[in-house]
């Protein structure tokens, strides 16, 4: 069982990696300071193994006993954790999304708590609501900014814009690195926990397969956090990556695990915003980015109170509840959209109001 524990949080760990990488360097990829994807990846990797390592302690010790109680994770837990949050992760790796692996970790936690109900209700809601504080603090300071930038800054060139490509590389991989002090304790925090590792350990291994992962997986996220939101010059991307780096790192010295993603992907929306108005938020990759952040804790959150519930508690009346709102959601939403299709059939063929 401890070797399972331990594939199935490298195996988490590799796709935390896969979709950290578009937090990190996809600014920089995506303003072209850094022209070829493998390179963007590289830095990334690098950045990321310092931050686990120099920095996830804090974390680490967040995810592994203060949202539910050290003792009721077991080996046993420890698989059904990471499992639920690397299916999550791995389904919006394949759409090429830059999903939170905060959340999504996060959420397996609280289904195992409210499995046993034994959560810390207060530490919840303090994570939850910094899910939504950063993130908006991002948005609106890139905004502001960008309106400042538009108005003041001339378009640089020669070697005003050789210097500036530097530091927005530099931008980049300090991102990275605040995604090695934030995400990599995803990945090992219930290890640790279960004592399977320490937390020395835990943000060494989980450092070195975090950056394994944005190598080999990273390159579809990459280009949507990059290239499919909006374009950006170079000052541009040193004000996402330095706001992104900047709110992550603060809140990884108080042990606080954000959604990096979030945070980036925020900017890049508020920036878009700034220089397109509100149109940014009439591309489909911005909708399903927000609809996936809404429901991806939920999702692990399910999964594993299910497993727990099915698995170690012998109560298949939970799995019944939870299917049968499974089913309800997807008859709802199966149900609106067939709805809204007659509307517009009736529209067209002129027998609408």
């Amino acid at each position: 069982m401890e070797l399972a524990a331990i594939i199935f949080s490298l195996f988490f760990a590799m796709n935390i990696g896969a979709s950290g990488a578009a937090a990190s360097m996809g600014i920089a990829y995506g303003s072209e300071a850094v022209k070829k994807q493998f390179h963007a990846l590289l830095i990334c990797a690098a950045g990321i193994l310092l931050g686990a390592v120099i920095g996830g302690g804090e974390v680490v010790k967040t995810i592994s006993s203060g949202i539910i109680p050290e003792r009721v994770i077991t080996l046993e837990i420890v698989c059904i954790i990471i499992g639920s949050a690397a299916l999550s992760l791995f389904i919006a790796n394949v759409l090429g999304i830059p999903l939170s692996t905060s959340e999504v970790t996060v959420g397996s936690v609280v289904g195992v708590g409210v499995a046993y109900q034994v959560l810390y209700v207060k530490s919840l809601t303090v994570i939850v609501a910094f899910w939504v504080i950063i993130p908006f603090i991002a948005f609106c300071f890139t905004y502001v900014m960008a309106k400042i930038m538009k108005k003041m800054v001339k378009p640089a060139s020669g070697k005003k814009l050789q210097i500036l490509t530097a530091v927005l590389v530099i931008a980049g991989f300090m991102e990275a690195f605040s995604a090695g002090m934030n995400n990599v304790a995803n990945a090992v925090g219930p290890l640790v926990a279960a004592h399977v590792l320490t937390v020395g350990q835990g943000t060494l291994y989980g450092g070195v397969f975090v950056a394994i992962g944005a190598l080999l997986l990273g390159r579809r996220v990459l280009e949507t956090n990059g290239k499919k939101i909006t374009r950006f010059s170079k000052g541009e991307g040193i004000l996402l990556s330095g706001t992104g780096s900047g709110l992550v790192i603060i809140s990884s010295i108080f042990g606080l695990p954000v959604p990096l993603t979030q945070v980036t992907s925020s900017s890049i929306i508020g920036m878009g915003m700034a220089k397109n108005g509100g149109n940014v938020f009439h591309k489909q990759v911005v909708k399903t980015m927000l609809k996936v952040w809404i429901v991806s804790p939920f999702l692990s959150l399910s999964l594993s109170y299910m497993l727990v519930s099915l698995f170690l508690k012998g109560d298949y009346y939970s799995l019944i509840v939870v299917t049968s709102v499974l089913l309800a959601s997807v008859g709802t939403i199966s149900l609106m959209r067939a709805v809204k299709k007659e509307h517009s059939s009736v529209h067209e063929q002129g027998g609408g109001i």
